[in-house]
């Protein structure tokens, strides 16, 4: 049985074509994911609209997408679409979605924090990692989705809000640098330790980190030239890795970063506020190290 989705975020349009085992209610095999920045979200925390240029990059990468669903014999109508923090802050984003049905046929349904949060942990488990024992971040453009398989929430604090609004200079400064880690750590402070202490229940829960900024740092540490799910999804990163990577990014100019394996355009301007989000997370809550997975909402949401 044939599925696909689309999980449309602040940053990326990921398009998972795979092979549906009914019976065990999971992915057989994957035919096709594919990944582009689209940037939707550009400017969102700000205006609360999308704008002309991210909604034309959007459609443009959605018709290209089309044409990858006809190779399946698939068409948009038939395809699980999600769209997520971005969404949720814009003010046109109803008629956005509106225009892309209209248009293409997709149908895009705007998540919840909280619905997001239970699709990805569904979603981002490798098969050999027990749900009960593991805590899942999902290190997003707009958001930041932090859950067991008890409870969830998601936070604004994602790659792209907190690089808009604290990390504007090229290389950043001290102060845009420390200003964005003591925000982090206020949201961390003020909606996890409070209300969701995981750790003190469960210390032997192991993180598994999922999404752009985990994948690009493991294709980092890793020296990747091209993506590779298996090498990444088997990659184990310690806080210490995850430090280390967020001092080079902070030194470094927008353009020294592309030169590091696996940073691309569209992920190099916003990489150091996502890697210091998934450090400060395994520094406040003491994780020595995280797992990686490439999987995430897509796969999620077939369940």
């Amino acid at each position: 049985m044939l599925k696909a989705s689309i999980d449309l975020g602040t940053n990326t349009c990921l398009l998972l074509i795979a092979e549906w085992d009914e019976n065990k209610k999971e992915v057989a095999s994957v035919l096709g994911d594919f990944a582009n920045v689209v940037r939707l979200g550009e400017g969102v925390d700000k205006t609360k609209e999308f704008s002309k240029p991210a909604m034309d990059r959007t459609h443009e990468c959605l018709k290209k997408y089309c044409n990858e669903l006809e190779k399946f014999h698939l068409i948009p109508a038939q395809v699980i679409c999600v769209a997520t923090s971005q969404a949720r802050d814009s003010k046109n984003s109803l008629s956005f979605f509106s225009e892309i049905k209209s248009q293409l046929g997709f149908d895009f349904k705007i998540l919840s924090g909280s619905e997001e949060a239970k699709f990805i942990f569904t979603g981002a488990l490798l098969p050999d990692m027990n749900a009960k024992e593991t805590l899942v971040i999902d290190i997003g453009g707009g958001s930041s989705e932090i859950m067991s398989a008890h409870s969830g929430m998601s936070l604004d604090v994602g790659s792209v809000r907190f690089t808009e609004r604290f990390l504007k200079s090229d290389p950043v400064t001290d102060n845009e640098f420390w200003n964005c880690q003591k925000a982090i750590d206020e949201v961390i402070d003020h909606n996890i330790i409070k209300h969701l202490p995981w750790r003190e229940k469960n210390p032997s829960l192991q993180l598994l980190a999922v999404a752009g900024t985990a994948t690009t740092l493991v294709q980092w540490h890793l020296n990747l030239k091209q993506f590779d799910a298996n090498q990444i999804d088997s990659c184990l990163l310690t806080r210490g890795d995850v430090h280390r990577m967020v001092e080079e990014l902070k030194w470094r100019t927008i353009s020294e970063r592309l030169s590091l394996p696996g940073v691309g355009e569209g992920r190099a301007d916003v990489l150091l506020a996502g890697s210091l989000i998934l450090w400060r997370v395994m520094e406040i809550f003491n994780f020595t190290n995280t797992r990686v997975s490439t999987r995430g909402l897509r796969f999620g949401v077939f369940v």
